[in-house]
């Protein structure tokens, strides 16, 4: 069993002997010079040693506390160091990321194994949103803005443009514009009505084809929802091409005909002040590398 004086003794007389002050000893431990002079008297009175010669408004070390203070020092760095390993080890960097949902689904998702596999030691959390997001209200470090701009506040950078197309399941055999009078059109409604929103009636203005639909249309209020239903093979449906690049690689969609239309463009967006963290700009550089490999 060890026979310790006190560890509020020992961290008093490092600390005084450190600084070689009561005073600025007190001021680290958050006590009263009196409580360290009353620590150290402890001390001294439990090991029967002079530890300090007290002179006006300076102390300083007797042969034997010369000899007891490198020790003490040494052991309280060396805890130090392992508790300051330790907590780096077991804290974990926690990068949230917003965008909208159909580009958290369709073109994120797919890509955190990757992310995980570069840095399993950042928790990547998705925030999935359609509506734009304050970063301070709801805890956003990246975010992944879709449109023209400007997003004041934050630091951005162009990730890539979208575009548009008829895209449609092979199993409905549409293969040239004349087939769209025999199946469905797919629409989905844009959170914002804009001239510039990438809809079927731009697509047709954009071919200057004079179209008059004579099937039923289906039209979904989320993006996500349209890619699905084109999956399932309900019709043909104008969609973000960047979205839907895993299922057109997979044979489940294809693109049988152009032409392709200009969408809106996707916008790496970081807070300005304060700076973001190294976790942040781990998972920025990897949002970077993904979008190029995108545009290859």
């Amino acid at each position: 069993m060890r026979r310790l004086p006190p560890l509020s003794s020992l961290r008093a007389f490092e600390a005084a002997a450190r600084h070689g002050s009561f005073k600025r000893a007190a001021d680290e431990l958050a006590v009263t010079p009196t409580a360290i002079s009353h620590r150290i008297r402890a001390l001294e009175d439990a090991t029967g040693l002079k530890l300090f010669v007290r002179q006006v408004r300076q102390v300083s070390l007797t042969d034997a506390g010369a000899q007891l203070y490198p020790v003490l020092r040494e052991g309280f760095d060396a805890i130090e160091a392992v508790l300051a390993r330790l907590t780096r080890t077991n804290r974990r960097e926690r990068v949230t990321v917003s965008a909208t949902h159909a580009f958290t689904a369709k073109w994120l998702v797919p890509r955190v194994a990757r992310f995980h596999a570069l840095h399993p030691d950042i928790d990547l959390q998705l925030h999935a949103s359609d509506e734009t997001v304050d970063f301070d209200a709801h805890g956003i470090d990246i975010a992944v803005r879709y449109g023209n701009g400007p997003y004041p506040g934050l630091a951005t950078e162009v990730m890539f443009a979208d575009t548009y197309a008829p895209v449609v399941n092979p199993m409905l055999g549409v293969r040239a514009v004349a087939d769209l009078q025999s199946v469905p059109l797919i629409h989905f409604d844009w959170k914002k009505a804009a001239a510039a929103n990438p809809t079927w009636d731009a697509w047709f203005a954009h071919t200057a084809l004079d179209w008059q639909p004579s099937r039923g249309q289906l039209r979904y209020s989320d993006e996500g929802h349209a890619i699905q239903a084109a999956v399932a093979g309900q019709g043909v449906a104008l969609l973000s091409l960047a979205l839907v690049a895993e299922e057109l690689a997979a044979g489940y969609l294809v693109q049988p005909f152009g032409p392709a239309i200009p969408g809106y463009t996707y916008h790496l967006a970081l807070r300005a002040d304060p700076p973001p963290g190294a976790a942040a700009l781990a998972v920025a550089d990897w949002l970077r590398c993904e979008a190029e490999a995108c545009k290859s």
